[in-house]
C-alpha cells in the first residue's frame, strides 16, 4: 500500500484546520467537504474506505470498504480531493468543534492507528479507514461482548481531531493507564486495551464518571483530549432552555454507558 505523500501545515490555536498541498495528481480523502481549495482542485464522491479509487477492486472490495465505514455509523461515501494542476495546489479541513487537529504518520508508527470513530478528519489518498473489533468488552459483565473503534491504515499521513487540549503519552513496556472512555483518542497498534467496570457502583454515580474506564497498556503511544465532544455538548444541551441531557456522541460505548447511567 503506498499512499500519496502530501504536505500540510496547521493554522489557529482552538479552532484549527489543516492546509494540505497537493503536487499534480497527488490527493486527500476526507468526509466532508473543503472548507477551502485552490482552482484546479477536483472533488470526487467514492464509495468505500478511501483506500481505493471507487472504481477499481471491484465490486464486493467496495462492498466491504463501505460497509466498514456503515459499522462505525460513518457515511457510506468519502470525498477524493485532486490537484489536476499543473502546480502546487491547496485545500484545507476545518475542525468541527473547539480543540487540536493531531497529525499521525503511520509510517512512523507501524502501519496502524487505533481511534474513536468520530477522530477522522481527513487523510492521503491511500490510507484505509476501517473497523477495529475489540475481542472483550467488561469481560465478567457483559459475557465478552465487544465494541468498536475505527482504524487508520497504510503508510501515509492522517489527520485526527479532538476535543479540548491534547496530550499524547508514551507506555513503556506493561505500563497501564486508566482513562475515561470519552477521553481516549487514539492508540499505536501494540498498545493492549480493554473497558474496565468499577466496582464501586455508588461512588462511580455520586462522582459523575459513570461505570466504566478505558484501561490501555504499553507499549505504544496514546493520544487523550481533555473535553470530550460528549461533555461539551451535555454542557450547552444542560443549559439550554428546557435543559437536557448528554447524547453520549463521542465515547466509546456510547448508548451503552448512557442506558447504564439510567438515560432512556
Amino acid at each position: 500500500m503506498n499512499s500519496h505523500e502530501i504536505d500540510f501545515k496547521l493554522h489557529g490555536d482552538d479552532m484549527q484546520f489543516v492546509e494540505i498541498e497537493l503536487d499534480p495528481g497527488e490527493s486527500a480523502v476526507a468526509e466532508a467537504g473543503g472548507m477551502m481549495m485552490d482552482d484546479g482542485i477536483s472533488m470526487e464522491t467514492i464509495f468505500g474506505d478511501g483506500a481505493h479509487d471507487g472504481r477499481g477492486g471491484g465490486l464486493f472490495g467496495k462492498l466491504v470498504g463501505a460497509g466498514k465505514r456503515l459499522l462505525t455509523g460513518e457515511s457510506l461515501f468519502m470525498t477524493v480531493f485532486t490537484n489536476e494542476g499543473s502546480g502546487k495546489k491547496h485545500v484545507s479541513f476545518a475542525a468541527p468543534y473547539p480543540g487540536k487537529i493531531i497529525p499521525v504518520d503511520l509510517s512512523e508508527l507501524g502501519g496502524k492507528v487505533i481511534c474513536q470513530k468520530d477522530a477522522f478528519l481527513c487523510a492521503a489518498k491511500g490510507v484505509s479507514v476501517g473497523i477495529d473489533f475489540q475481542k472483550k468488552l467488561g469481560t465478567g459483565f457483559f459475557g465478552g461482548e465487544g465494541f468498536i473503534m475505527q482504524k487508520l491504515e497504510g503508510d501515509g499521513l492522517a489527520f485526527l481531531h479532538a476535543g479540548g487540549t491534547i496530550y499524547k503519552k508514551e507506555l513503556q513496556p506493561g505500563e497501564l493507564l486508566r482513562v475515561d472512555t470519552g477521553c481516549l483518542v487514539a492508540m499505536t497498534k501494540d498498545v493492549d486495551y480493554d473497558i474496565e467496570y468499577v466496582g464501586k457502583v455508588k461512588s462511580a454515580f455520586l462522582g459523575g464518571e459513570g461505570l466504566f474506564f478505558a484501561t490501555v497498556r504499553g507499549p505504544g503511544n496514546v493520544w487523550i483530549q481533555s473535553l470530550p465532544f460528549s461533555r461539551l455538548a451535555e454542557r450547552i444541551y444542560a443549559n439550554a432552555p428546557g435543559g437536557g441531557k448528554s447524547t453520549g456522541e463521542g465515547s466509546i460505548l456510547g448508548g451503552i454507558g448512557d442506558f447504564l447511567n439510567g438515560d432512556d
